[in-house]
């Protein structure tokens, strides 16, 4: 089990109140500490990953009230002796009357938001990196080397500002939302100019890794696709998320590259199907990405922000579906 320790300090007021949550909750086990100077004290809570979220939603309710309190998130690498799993009673309830089944291990929204958050700023090691990756990637098209473009994917940052876009929307956070798209639209417009900056000293190619980024077709759709839905569950079980980081910047830098190469060259065909597919790839990430938070069941703690994130994912989910379904004429269109 991927325990986690909940350490919560508090004035004295909030001793039965954080006791009561403990038992309702059902935790593992809890201590305190003695109190400090400013007569706050310390109390630790051992959680299951199932029971996490509603412990913490459970423990803000009372927290909210007190200027001096604070929740703070501890991972456990292992305990000794060895926790065993409780058997169940026969009804699938606990102490509280809730139903207890078993849950797979998933971060709290919390947790996603420190994690996504950072991955959607503007900062100069996003644009260095986005500029190295995209030089890697244009010089690797052009060599027709496949483990260059690879090599390339490895360091570009493009998933971290489209999870951001995708749990912005979620949770109604409008801010983390625009902070995203600015991200997003500065990294693939980075790697557009760089790409067409490196057309004055770079002859026009037509090898194969180039070209093949001109092909617009369902099965670029299905892939961006779940990479957007991959890169989602790998965040929200807590997994390592840099090979699914992999995918996304394949879905993305080389077209972006690859348009900017073709504007340069003047060659505005292949810069046009090298554009929507591009766009393919970016509303299918996000539209993936943003059901998988949806079907996870990420959403915001209280009922004015819930309505406030309930409309922002109606909005955004009827943007990216009219996008999405104005590609797919788009590529009819074109096989025909």
């Amino acid at each position: 089990m991927a325990l986690k320790v909940v350490e919560i300090i508090a004035p004295p007021k909030e001793k039965s109140a954080i006791a009561r949550i403990a038992d309702e909750q059902g935790v593992i086990d809890w201590w305190r500490s003695s109190p400090f100077e400013d007569e706050r004290f310390s109390t630790h809570l051992m959680v299951a990953p199932g029971n996490f979220q509603p412990l913490l939603d459970e423990l803000q309710k009372v927290l909210d009230r007190c200027d001096q309190a604070r929740i703070i998130i501890h991972d456990i690498d292992a305990t000794l002796p060895k926790i065993e799993k409780e058997e169940e009673p026969q009804n699938g309830k606990g102490k509280s009357g809730k139903d207890q089944g078993e849950k797979e291990p998933s971060l709290t929204r919390e947790e996603l938001y420190e994690q996504v958050e950072t991955g959607g700023r503007i900062s100069p090691t996003y644009l260095l990196l986005t500029g190295l990756s995209t030089i890697v990637a244009a010089l690797g098209m052009i060599d027709n080397n496949a483990a260059v473009v690879i090599g390339a994917m490895v360091i570009a940052p493009l998933l971290g500002p489209n999870l951001a876009l995708a749990l912005g929307t979620t949770l109604g956070d409008l801010v983390l939302a625009r902070r995203a798209v600015f991200a997003a639209l500065a990294g693939l417009g980075l790697a557009i100019f760089i790409a067409w900056g490196m057309t004055w000293i770079l002859p026009p190619s037509s090898s194969g890794e180039l070209l093949s980024r001109t092909e617009v077709s369902y099965t670029a759709l299905i892939l961006a696709l779940a990479s957007g839905a991959a890169a989602v569950l790998s965040l929200t079980a807590g997994a390592a998320i840099g090979l699914v980081g992999v995918m996304v910047a394949v879905a993305l830098m080389p077209p972006a590259a690859a348009v900017g190469l073709f504007l340069g060259w003047g060659q505005m065909t292949h810069a046009y199907e090298a554009a929507l597919l591009l766009l393919i790839n970016v509303t299918a990430i996000n539209i993936s990405a943003k059901l998988v938070f949806v079907l996870k069941g990420v959403s915001p703690r209280r009922w004015p922000e819930k309505t406030r994130a309930r409309r922002s994912s109606l909005w955004s989910f009827a943007l990216w579906s009219i996008t999405l379904a104005a590609l797919v004429i788009l590529i009819a269109l074109a096989h025909r």
